[in-house]
């Protein structure tokens, strides 16, 4: 298990007294990969309903209150404990919104560490994509958008869930290792033979290698 350094344990130790400031420093230092986290993980369904920014605020307030029991018993890195609890406030909110109609989207899949939304390979794709610039290359990303999707579908899931972890969210190798529950190399296998599938797709697609693949 990928350890906390002891920057960060000494940091914990001072939230836990009461040092507001340190904390807030702190998980500013997460708060960009716990965004790319929900991006890929959020339903579509939700956009517009549900922001980014308020399930990570919920998931900071869970932590304060959790912090001292934490700190005293820690069975995982700090970063993967505030994904968790992030990950949580993003099942809560699927279920209030969805309801039922959760059945019909695949939202969550189960790993060791517990249940997970699932990277969602529209939010992928898009992920891969980026953001275009220019209005002419519109039609050409919607098309490679839908070959992206099709090409993520078809990967085994956790293929797709190493390729989330490692090329979305930035995740070490060890820290997916140790939420997926398999090697090192294991993660780094499956996350290539990802990238190389997808990569094929997009050197297929006219415009589609040279481009938008990094």
């Amino acid at each position: 298990m990928p350890a906390d350094s002891s920057e960060t344990r000494h940091v914990l130790e001072q939230a836990v007294r009461g040092d507001t400031s340190a904390w807030g420093d702190l998980l500013a230092r997460h708060r960009t990969r716990l965004c790319r986290m929900v991006a890929v993980r959020m339903d579509t369904r939700l956009h517009g309903r549900v922001d980014a920014s308020d399930v990570i605020q919920e998931a900071y307030l869970e932590a304060w209150s959790r912090l001292p029991e934490y700190v005293r018993e820690p069975n995982m890195p700090f970063f993967l404990w505030l994904r968790f609890l992030t990950a949580q406030k993003l099942i809560t909110l699927h279920r209030h919104h969805l309801g039922a109609r959760m059945r019909d989207a695949g939202l969550e899949i189960s790993l060791h560490q517990g249940s997970m939304p699932a990277a969602s390979s529209a939010a992928l794709a898009a992920q891969l994509l980026g953001k275009g610039t220019r209005p002419s290359e519109a039609a050409m990303r919607a098309e490679l958008k839908i070959q992206l999707q099709d090409a993520l579908n078809r990967l085994e899931p956790l293929d797709r869930e190493v390729l989330a972890l490692r090329h979305i969210e930035q995740l070490s190798r060890a820290e997916c290792a140790h939420l997926l529950d398999i090697s090192e190399a294991a993660v780094s296998k499956r996350y290539f033979r990802a990238l190389k599938r997808l990569k094929a797709v997009l050197i297929s697609t006219p415009g589609g290698g040279g481009d938008f693949w990094p």
